[in-house]
Protein backbone atom coordinates (compact mmCIF):
# COMPACT_ATOMS: atom_id res chain seq x y z
CA UNK A 1 0.00 0.00 0.00
CA UNK A 2 1.36 3.25 -1.18
CA UNK A 3 2.00 5.87 1.57
CA UNK A 4 0.12 9.43 1.67
CA UNK A 5 2.78 11.87 0.61
CA UNK A 6 4.08 14.61 3.13
CA UNK A 7 6.12 17.69 3.00
CA UNK A 8 7.31 18.25 6.18
CA UNK A 9 9.13 21.99 6.76
CA UNK A 10 12.41 20.82 9.03
CA UNK A 11 14.69 23.73 10.61
CA UNK A 12 17.06 21.96 12.60
CA UNK A 13 15.21 22.80 15.95
CA UNK A 14 13.37 20.88 18.61
CA UNK A 15 9.84 21.39 16.98
CA UNK A 16 10.37 20.73 13.66
CA UNK A 17 12.38 17.92 14.67
CA UNK A 18 9.20 16.49 16.72
CA UNK A 19 6.70 17.50 13.71
CA UNK A 20 8.94 15.34 11.75
CA UNK A 21 8.67 12.54 14.16
CA UNK A 22 4.67 12.89 14.32
CA UNK A 23 4.72 12.32 10.41
CA UNK A 24 6.47 9.55 9.94
CA UNK A 25 4.78 7.98 13.01
CA UNK A 26 1.65 8.80 11.35
CA UNK A 27 3.13 6.77 8.35
CA UNK A 28 3.48 10.01 5.66
CA UNK A 29 6.03 8.91 3.07
CA UNK A 30 8.03 12.22 4.11
CA UNK A 31 9.55 15.09 2.09
CA UNK A 32 11.95 17.67 3.79
CA UNK A 33 12.14 21.21 3.06
CA UNK A 34 14.29 23.49 5.02
CA UNK A 35 15.51 27.00 4.02
CA UNK A 36 18.84 28.57 3.64
CA UNK A 37 16.84 32.15 3.98
CA UNK A 38 20.02 34.36 4.71
CA UNK A 39 20.23 33.74 8.03
CA UNK A 40 23.06 34.83 10.18
CA UNK A 41 23.86 31.45 11.78
CA UNK A 42 23.12 28.45 9.23
CA UNK A 43 24.06 25.80 11.74
CA UNK A 44 20.55 24.91 12.34
CA UNK A 45 21.25 23.13 8.48
CA UNK A 46 23.66 20.90 9.21
CA UNK A 47 21.14 19.79 12.10
CA UNK A 48 18.19 19.64 9.63
CA UNK A 49 20.07 17.24 7.60
CA UNK A 50 20.93 15.18 10.96
CA UNK A 51 17.56 14.78 11.92
CA UNK A 52 16.85 14.07 8.12
CA UNK A 53 19.00 11.20 7.80
CA UNK A 54 17.70 10.10 11.11
CA UNK A 55 14.21 9.48 10.16
CA UNK A 56 15.48 8.69 6.86
CA UNK A 57 12.93 11.24 4.58
CA UNK A 58 12.22 9.94 1.15
CA UNK A 59 14.17 13.22 -0.25
CA UNK A 60 15.24 16.14 1.90
CA UNK A 61 15.43 19.90 0.00
CA UNK A 62 17.30 22.93 1.30
CA UNK A 63 16.00 25.74 -0.91
CA UNK A 64 17.82 28.86 -1.32
CA UNK A 65 16.07 32.22 -0.46
CA UNK A 66 18.05 35.87 0.03
CA UNK A 67 15.72 37.08 3.16
CA UNK A 68 19.05 39.04 4.25
CA UNK A 69 18.78 41.45 1.52
CA UNK A 70 16.33 43.76 3.08
CA UNK A 71 17.05 41.82 6.46
CA UNK A 72 14.43 43.96 9.44
CA UNK A 73 15.02 40.81 11.76
CA UNK A 74 17.60 40.39 14.37
CA UNK A 75 18.58 36.89 12.49
CA UNK A 76 19.22 38.02 9.40
CA UNK A 77 20.80 41.68 9.97
CA UNK A 78 23.97 41.77 11.28
CA UNK A 79 22.54 45.61 12.42
CA UNK A 80 19.89 44.06 14.94
CA UNK A 81 21.24 42.80 17.83
CA UNK A 82 19.88 39.41 19.11
CA UNK A 83 17.94 40.26 22.99
CA UNK A 84 18.49 37.83 25.87
CA UNK A 85 15.31 36.70 26.95
CA UNK A 86 13.37 39.29 28.80
CA UNK A 87 9.40 38.34 30.55
CA UNK A 88 8.63 41.92 29.33
CA UNK A 89 10.04 41.46 25.69
CA UNK A 90 7.93 43.87 23.41
CA UNK A 91 4.88 41.50 21.68
CA UNK A 92 6.73 41.48 18.58
CA UNK A 93 10.27 40.88 19.10
CA UNK A 94 13.28 41.78 16.79
CA UNK A 95 14.13 37.98 16.05
CA UNK A 96 10.59 37.89 14.11
CA UNK A 97 11.49 37.24 10.31
CA UNK A 98 9.02 39.63 8.13
CA UNK A 99 6.70 36.68 6.58
CA UNK A 100 9.20 34.11 6.85
CA UNK A 101 6.23 31.53 7.72
CA UNK A 102 4.08 32.44 4.70
CA UNK A 103 7.47 32.52 2.18
CA UNK A 104 8.06 29.14 3.79
CA UNK A 105 4.41 27.58 3.01
CA UNK A 106 4.43 29.16 -0.15
CA UNK A 107 7.55 27.19 -1.37
CA UNK A 108 6.10 23.64 0.60
CA UNK A 109 2.81 24.30 -1.37
CA UNK A 110 4.66 24.88 -4.72
CA UNK A 111 6.97 21.49 -4.12
CA UNK A 112 3.63 19.88 -2.58
CA UNK A 113 1.96 20.41 -5.89
CA UNK A 114 4.66 19.21 -7.95
CA UNK A 115 4.77 15.68 -5.86
CA UNK A 116 0.93 14.97 -5.75
CA UNK A 117 1.70 16.04 -1.64
CA UNK A 118 -1.87 17.04 -0.34
CA UNK A 119 -0.10 17.24 3.48
CA UNK A 120 1.75 19.93 4.63
CA UNK A 121 3.45 19.93 8.39
CA UNK A 122 5.01 23.00 10.15
CA UNK A 123 5.96 23.55 13.69
CA UNK A 124 4.54 26.11 14.79
CA UNK A 125 3.15 26.72 18.29
CA UNK A 126 0.84 29.53 20.11
CA UNK A 127 1.66 28.46 23.69
CA UNK A 128 5.55 28.30 24.65
CA UNK A 129 6.13 31.07 21.59
CA UNK A 130 7.96 34.08 21.17
CA UNK A 131 4.96 35.89 19.67
CA UNK A 132 5.64 35.55 15.94
CA UNK A 133 2.18 36.54 14.28
CA UNK A 134 2.80 33.83 11.42
CA UNK A 135 2.46 31.21 14.00
CA UNK A 136 -0.82 31.71 14.85
CA UNK A 137 -3.68 29.20 14.79
CA UNK A 138 -5.64 32.09 12.28
CA UNK A 139 -3.11 32.61 9.79
CA UNK A 140 -2.24 28.87 9.45
CA UNK A 141 -6.20 28.57 8.62
CA UNK A 142 -6.06 31.09 6.43
CA UNK A 143 -3.17 29.96 4.61
CA UNK A 144 -4.47 26.60 3.77
CA UNK A 145 -7.90 28.51 1.80
CA UNK A 146 -5.43 30.59 0.26
CA UNK A 147 -3.02 27.21 -0.92
CA UNK A 148 -6.42 25.85 -2.17
CA UNK A 149 -7.14 29.08 -3.93
CA UNK A 150 -4.27 29.71 -5.87
CA UNK A 151 -3.32 26.30 -7.33
CA UNK A 152 -5.03 24.02 -9.40
CA UNK A 153 -6.42 22.38 -6.27
CA UNK A 154 -9.25 24.80 -6.50
CA UNK A 155 -10.40 23.37 -10.02
CA UNK A 156 -9.87 19.85 -8.83
CA UNK A 157 -11.85 19.83 -6.15
CA UNK A 158 -9.25 18.59 -3.50
CA UNK A 159 -7.22 21.28 -0.81
CA UNK A 160 -4.09 20.93 1.06
CA UNK A 161 -4.19 20.22 4.86
CA UNK A 162 -1.36 22.17 6.33
CA UNK A 163 -0.87 20.15 9.54
CA UNK A 164 0.42 22.06 13.16
CA UNK A 165 0.52 19.60 15.80
CA UNK A 166 2.21 21.51 18.51
CA UNK A 167 0.10 24.79 18.00
CA UNK A 168 -1.11 24.06 21.25
CA UNK A 169 1.41 22.36 23.13
CA UNK A 170 3.64 23.87 25.69
CA UNK A 171 7.01 23.11 25.35
CA UNK A 172 7.67 20.29 27.86
CA UNK A 173 4.48 18.77 26.18
CA UNK A 174 6.51 18.98 22.71
CA UNK A 175 9.53 17.29 24.33
CA UNK A 176 7.34 14.74 25.99
CA UNK A 177 5.96 13.78 22.73
CA UNK A 178 9.17 13.49 21.03
CA UNK A 179 10.76 11.69 23.63
CA UNK A 180 7.89 8.90 23.12
CA UNK A 181 8.72 9.12 19.43
CA UNK A 182 12.47 8.71 19.50
CA UNK A 183 13.60 12.27 18.59
CA UNK A 184 17.11 12.43 19.35
CA UNK A 185 17.62 15.92 20.61
CA UNK A 186 21.07 16.31 20.44
CA UNK A 187 21.02 16.66 17.17
CA UNK A 188 18.52 19.72 17.13
CA UNK A 189 19.98 23.21 17.43
CA UNK A 190 17.68 25.78 18.49
CA UNK A 191 19.86 28.66 19.25
CA UNK A 192 19.17 32.30 17.69
CA UNK A 193 22.90 33.87 18.72
CA UNK A 194 24.99 30.68 18.66
CA UNK A 195 29.27 31.64 18.80
CA UNK A 196 31.56 30.72 15.58
CA UNK A 197 31.93 27.29 17.33
CA UNK A 198 28.32 26.68 17.13
CA UNK A 199 27.65 26.94 20.91
CA UNK A 200 24.66 27.93 22.49
CA UNK A 201 24.57 31.23 23.95
CA UNK A 202 21.62 30.19 26.92
CA UNK A 203 20.19 33.51 26.77
CA UNK A 204 18.29 34.27 24.01
CA UNK A 205 14.13 33.80 23.73
CA UNK A 206 15.09 30.24 22.00
CA UNK A 207 17.21 28.70 24.26
CA UNK A 208 15.24 30.09 27.43
CA UNK A 209 11.86 28.59 26.02
CA UNK A 210 13.87 25.12 25.56
CA UNK A 211 15.72 24.81 28.75
CA UNK A 212 12.43 25.84 30.19
CA UNK A 213 10.61 23.20 29.01
CA UNK A 214 13.04 20.39 29.42
CA UNK A 215 13.33 21.57 33.16
CA UNK A 216 9.33 20.97 33.11
CA UNK A 217 9.55 17.81 31.28
CA UNK A 218 11.98 16.52 34.11
CA UNK A 219 14.88 16.10 31.73
CA UNK A 220 18.01 17.40 30.52
CA UNK A 221 18.81 18.84 27.17
CA UNK A 222 21.27 16.82 25.29
CA UNK A 223 21.94 19.59 23.08
CA UNK A 224 23.13 22.02 25.36
CA UNK A 225 24.48 19.88 27.95
CA UNK A 226 28.11 21.25 29.32
CA UNK A 227 27.91 24.09 26.98
CA UNK A 228 25.81 26.69 29.24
Amino acid sequence: MNKEKAVVLVSGGLDSATVLAIADAEGFECYAMSFAYGQRHNIELQAAKNICEKFSVKEHIIAEIDLARWGGSALTSDKIEVPDFDEKKPKIPPTYVPARNTIFLSFAVGWAEVIEARHIFIGVNSMDYSGYPDCRPEFIKAFEEAARLGTKAADEGWKFEIHAPLQYLNKAEIIRRGIELGVDYSLTHSCYNPDKTGKACGKCDSCSLRLKGFREAGLEDPALKGQI
